[in-house]
């Protein structure tokens, strides 16, 4: 029973075939010797399976039923679509040389292809293939591109069936050529392919010298974005699937998104070191960080998801993320930045390559051969066009590095010279201070006359002076009964009454270019250079009597104030130095105390 079924099935096929050749007698291809190569798509009819599930023999009787339709403007490509599409096609040999013609499917990434020629004598021959087979199954020729060797017996028609089922985008461009035809066609585009990569690589490693001389990060981003768009190429192209995965069904599968992925991430992050969009645009900049997150969350959910929803999303976008690359470019433009006009340039022939390329994957435009290698041909002139936009772009920048570097040491040159003039003047300011401060150091903080300290620096110098002849007198001042005044007004009194006699004695002393100093308490000291001894006991008579009559008045008192004097005059002769002359003078002092006070003595009555 079986046996009688497949008999009766066959039959039935080719009655049906038959049945169909009236109608379709106007589109069959006749090969001669004349016609090496033929485009069958002005010839090929086709109807959609939307359920994936007819037969060759369902498909033979839509075809006597005349439910198969011309294509479409000629056009196999009708983007991403759902079920399975069946082609029919009948040639007829003449060719007295040829009987074996090879099928070729000039797309590459179709998922499930099979091929049906049914012969006039009830054979029917059936070939399986599609990138969801290894590379080497299902191919009669190693190539890129599908396709099948078919016998085609002269002056006998042959039909044949394609069914294509592919989550990729369905474009059916079918070619018949002779196996010479092929040969020459074949070397021809090897050598277009050969020409492409060959510029892809000599700007990838011009520019990695450069990148690893400059460590400029826009050659990195670059070499990346030629890295990434030349396997979109070669992934489209069916060469990824013929030389770097050909056994892996599954990169075969998601090579194709996840290359997009990669390129567009290439890309974005190459625009935005190229324009300096973090300086020059951060709202741009900002969005296009977004899209590179995009493009990575969907390159890893590309691994997972279905390839029919994967890529038609990652090709979709790439139309936004293009236009979105104009875009900046326009921006940057306009804000005057010259490299970016280089770069929209370069970028306008590539957003027209790759326009069409998505276009005819959406089967929005035929599939010639501008749109068909328009990738390449504009990829190839913005990565030329690139590579010169980023020499301009260097040499631009080198030109404004030199020109900040010479604004620069002009700048550092004036601050420089306003730093050493502040410097100058913070110095003297400082100079200025530490005199304050050490004049400060050297002087009571009550009085406001000179310490101890700073008269015995300055008496050394005065009996060095007089160790060269000239005369040195010391006087010794006690005021009389101060704590007495301190006791009766207090203290507050008793400052006030210092200052008042500090300021009397050093009124009193000023023609007579005395060095004068607070001793300690109610003490005073006086060295006066070029004076014997009379005319200083002459110099401390005369402060004696200026004190008592001017009587010291506060706060409604009036207080009258003595003082005692001790005059000596220093003799060089005799060994020693200040600490002698004070004593000497300290003892003459005490004498006047003891002789009642308000007095002057000098140390020639203590000799005597």
């Amino acid at each position: 029973m079986g046996i009688v079924r497949a008999l009766l099935g066959t039959c039935l096929g080719c009655l049906l075939l038959l049945a169909a050749v009236p109608a379709l007698a106007d589109h069959t291809v006749v090969l001669t010797d004349g016609t090496p190569r033929v485009p069958l798509s002005p010839y090929v009819v086709y109807y959609h399976d939307m359920a994936a599930k007819d037969s060759l023999q369902v498909a033979a009787h839509k075809l006597a039923g005349n439910q198969f339709t011309r294509l479409p403007d000629e056009s196999a490509a009708f983007g991403f679509q759902k079920g399975a599409y069946w082609f029919h096609v009948r040639l007829l040999n003449r060719s007295q040389r040829e009987q074996r013609w090879l099928l070729v499917q000039q797309y590459a990434l179709s998922d499930h292809l099979d091929v049906y020629a049914n012969y006039a004598d009830g054979r029917t021959q059936h070939w399986k293939g599609g990138d969801a087979l290894p590379f080497n199954e299902g191919r009669s020729i190693r190539y890129r591109h599908p396709n099948v060797l078919v016998d085609l017996p002269r002056e006998q028609p042959v039909d044949v069936f394609v069914r294509v089922q592919s989550q990729s985008s369905m474009q059916v461009p079918l070619t018949l050529y002779t196996q010479p035809a092929f040969t020459e066609m074949s070397r021809d585009a090897q050598l277009g392919m050969g020409v492409y990569y060959g510029i892809l690589l000599a700007l990838f490693f011009y520019n990695m010298v450069l990148w690893l001389s400059l460590r400029d990060a826009s050659y990195f981003w670059y070499l990346l974005h030629i890295s990434a768009f030349g396997l979109v190429l070669f992934t489209l192209n069916g060469l990824g699937f013929e030389y770097l995965w050909p056994n892996s069904t599954w990169l075969a599968d998601k090579s194709v998104p996840l290359s997009i992925c990669l390129s567009q991430v290439g890309m974005q992050q190459f625009t935005r070191t190229f324009l300096g969009l973090r300086e020059r645009w951060k709202l741009g900049d900002r969005i296009t960080l977004g899209i590179i997150a995009f493009y990575v969350v969907l390159g890893l959910a590309a691994t997972q998801l279905p390839y029919h929803i994967s890529t038609p999303i990652a090709s979709a976008s790439v139309f936004l993320s293009i236009t979105w690359v104009a875009t900046l470019g326009l921006m940057i433009t306009r804000r005057g930045y010259k490299p970016a006009v280089i770069f929209l340039l370069a970028w306008a022939m590539f957003l027209l390559g790759t326009g069409m390329f998505a276009a005819v994957a959406f089967g929005l435009v035929p599939k010639v051969f501008f749109t068909e290698y328009g990738k390449e041909i504009g990829s190839a002139l913005e990565m030329l066009l690139l590579s010169i936009g980023l020499g301009y772009r260097y040499s631009a920048l080198r030109t404004e590095n030199e020109r900040i570097i010479r604004e620069a040491r002009d700048q550092l040159e004036q601050k420089v010279s306003q730093r050493t003039a502040e410097l100058s003047n913070a110095l003297g300011q400082l100079a200025d201070a530490h005199a304050r401060l050490r004049e400060s150091s050297q002087r009571d903080g009550l009085t406001g006359l000179h310490n101890r300290a700073y008269f015995r620096e300055g008496f050394e110098s005065l009996l060095s002076q007089a160790r060269s002849g000239r005369r040195l007198s010391l006087l010794m001042i006690d005021l009389d009964h101060f704590k007495q005044i301190n006791d009766r007004h207090g203290h507050l009194v008793g400052d006030e009454c210092l200052r008042w006699a500090a300021g009397v004695i050093g009124q009193t002393l000023r023609q007579h270019n005395a060095l004068l100093a607070r001793f300690g308490g109610e003490e005073f000291v006086v060295a006066l250079p070029g004076m014997d001894l009379d005319a200083a006991a002459g110099v401390a008579e005369e402060l004696r009597l200026r004190l008592r009559a001017e009587p010291f008045k506060s706060q409604g008192a009036t207080i009258v104030v003595t003082a005692s004097f001790g005059v000596h005059a220093v003799d060089t002769n005799v060994r020693g130095g200040v600490e002698t002359a004070l004593q000497i003078a300290d003892d003459a002092l005490y004498r006047a105390k003891a002789d009642g006070r308000d007095c002057v003595r000098t140390s020639a009555v203590l000799a005597a």
